[in-house]
């Protein structure tokens, strides 16, 4: 069963809002969207447009330490050699030993079809509806794709966020975890409400599943600290979910709007989301591990050249991060454009040479098999995706 709007399950905020629902009869029953087999997927959304020219930097070419005299690294200044052209910023150094196991790979050149003021909110509306234009789609392309996977009651998938994000939200529905709620009942309270609505099967169901969700969360908790202060506490939480009964999980990481010193600001952001992906990698442990692809990906890049407050300024063309067993990875991928004066978007930014959403239908078609057919037209309206993509092969 469908429903409107994505049901929330914030810590023990649905036992605590129980008590509203003297009218049962129009409470809906919990649904979940279900996964096939054991494949899982987990989307990072890196809100702010992170600098991929900083995570991954072209050190090979010639012009980019005079473009970014403030912030182009070389490898001896401390970058990180992959490829003897592209190099990973030092922030990032731990990811290091997934390169080298082919469990890690950079698409560089990518971007939504936004071409428009590079607005942030803009610019993050394409990249979580999956359109074409702005408010083409009023629904996430990760929502969307639950309707193009074979369905049983074992799987699920979890927004791990304070409320549902557009990426998963639709008529499909999804758990959300908030990790600032602050809403907890006592044990009296619960057993009343369970007396209460003992001869209630739907409602009994339905508070079944927040109590155990509730129970898979804390699973997560770090001693002493609130959920979700920490991104090893998100990140955690979103693997204990994945080795239980949800095969899909999303949550975001902010922090990469580097207008001024971009150095100090960037080295933080790239930390924070090298201990997500080892955070999930380590929490999965190596079984799960094998079937997992991560995605974290941007709503556009920043400028070729630094600004005159030692940062960068809202760009084009971006990068985007894949890992996971299931992935071959060790390599830097996409088509480069250049960085020369003539080979830039409109003088300025990176020019984009791949849609970051044929990486997400590449994602999708792998781990669930969701039709070609589907992911042109109903996930991702107006993309041309096939199986001859490039990045079927990562």
């Amino acid at each position: 069963m469908a429903d409107d709007k994505p049901f929330s399950l914030s810590r023990r905020g649905f036992l605590a809002s129980a008590c509203c629902l003297a009218a049962a009869p129009i409470f809906t029953p919990v649904t979940f969207a279900a996964m096939p087999a054991d494949n899982r997927f987990v989307t990072i959304v890196l809100r702010g447009a992170m600098d991929g020219l900083d995570l991954v930097q072209p050190y090979g070419e010639a012009s980019f330490a005079g473009l970014r005299p403030d912030i182009a690294l070389a490898p001896d200044k401390g970058l990180l050699d992959l490829d003897g052209f592209f190099g990973l910023h030092p922030a990032a150094a731990d990811l290091l030993p997934l390169w080298k196991a082919k469990e890690l790979a950079f698409v560089h050149a990518v971007s939504t079809p936004y071409r428009d003021a590079r607005s942030h909110f803009d610019g993050q509306d394409m990249l979580e509806s999956g359109g074409g234009h702005v408010a083409e789609e009023r629904t996430g392309w990760l929502n969307r794709a639950l309707g193009s996977i074979a369905r049983s009651t074992a799987h699920k998938a979890i927004d791990i966020n304070t409320s549902t994000e557009l990426i998963l939200s639709g008529p499909n529905m999804v758990d959300v975890w908030a990790s600032d709620s602050g809403l907890a009942m006592g044990a009296d309270e619960m057993q009343f409400l369970t007396r209460l609505y003992a001869n209630d099967p739907a409602f009994a169901k339905a508070m079944d599943e927040a109590r155990r969700a509730d129970q898979s969360a804390k699973m997560g908790e770090a001693p002493g600290t609130k959920r979700g202060e920490q991104i090893a506490d998100v990140a955690a939480l979103a693997a204990k979910m994945l080795l239980r009964e949800y095969r899909i999980a999303s949550f975001s990481i902010n922090g990469w709007d580097t207008h001024v010193q971009q150095a100090a600001q960037f080295r933080k952001a790239a930390s924070d989301l090298t201990q997500a992906v080892l955070t999930l990698k380590n929490t999965l442990g190596p079984d799960a591990w094998k079937t997992t692809v991560v995605l974290a990906m941007t709503e556009f890049g920043r400028t070729v050249r630094q600004n005159g407050s030692g940062g960068t300024d809202h760009g084009t063309g971006g990068c985007c991060l894949l890992a996971g067993g299931a992935i071959n990875g060790g390599r830097v991928l996409g088509k480069w454009p250049g960085i020369k004066d003539e080979q830039l978007f409109e003088d300025r930014d990176l020019m984009p040479t791949a849609d970051v959403r044929e990486i997400a239908a590449a994602m999708l078609y792998r781990q669930f098999d969701v039709g070609a057919d589907d992911l042109s037209s109903k996930i991702f309206p107006g993309l041309s995706f096939d199986k001859s993509s490039q990045f079927l092969k990562v």
